[in-house]
């Protein structure tokens, strides 16, 4: 496991910290970590949970949505961002915000785009649908193919092969691309998303039927 946690380290120090895209990291960290937060939040008000703070509200009564900080916090960050030279450690800290704003507005993005409030309606997944495309897109921005090889051959080693047989990641991360088309093809949004780092996962949601179909044979 140390083995392994060292080739972890070390594909972050060539892939994230020596391009200089340490920046890229914190906004998708702050941006996970915001989405989290804010929607356990949203669960907790819902459940009446008496020691947690309840909405944010006017004095007219007006529920403030979170998507109004979010929206703020991405015009004012953006604007900082590219309006001003800052320098470090200044900068880092705006991307931090700026992710916080991505997390706080893409979690109502059901609401922006219906212009409704169904954040505890069906079409409120669309929210949740939006924030996994988005995440998987920081991802594949932040960290590209190389790093997955790199820790697959991490994981290689874990196992017992030698070191050096990473170009097997290639064909099997095709075949699950492969997969998570059908997956998105069969509806399955989610396991097509996560399949598209998981190969795994994009076999099981193309392989395995829906569960309205393996009811209607049942």
């Amino acid at each position: 496991m140390e083995q392994l946690w060292d080739d972890i380290t070390r594909a972050y120090d060539h892939h994230i910290q020596a391009p200089g895209k340490e920046l890229h990291f914190l906004i998708l960290i702050a941006f996970v970590l915001s989405f989290g937060f804010i929607r356990s939040s949203a669960h907790l008000i819902r459940a009446q949970v008496s020691w947690w703070p309840g909405n944010v509200e006017t004095k007219g009564g007006t529920h403030v949505h979170h998507l109004v900080w979010g929206i703020l916090l991405l015009l004012s960050m953006g604007y900082v961002g590219i309006a001003t030279d800052i320098g470090s450690p200044w900068l880092e800290f705006v991307g931090i915000a700026f992710g916080i704003g991505m997390g706080l507005t893409m979690d109502e993005f059901a609401l922006w785009l219906n212009l409704q409030d169904v954040y505890w309606q069906e079409k409120g997944r669309q929210s949740i649908d939006a924030v996994v495309v988005t995440t998987a897109l920081l991802i594949i921005a932040l960290l590209g193919l190389q790093f997955w090889i790199d820790v697959y051959d991490a994981a290689l080693v874990l196992t017992g092969f030698n070191r050096g047989n990473a170009w097997i990641a290639i064909p099997i991360h095709v075949i699950g691309i492969v997969l998570a088309v059908v997956c998105f093809r069969r509806g399955r949004k989610l396991a097509g998303l996560f399949g598209l780092f998981v190969p795994l996962v994009a076999l099981i949601g193309a392989v395995f039927p829906r569960r309205e179909q393996a009811r209607s044979t049942a």
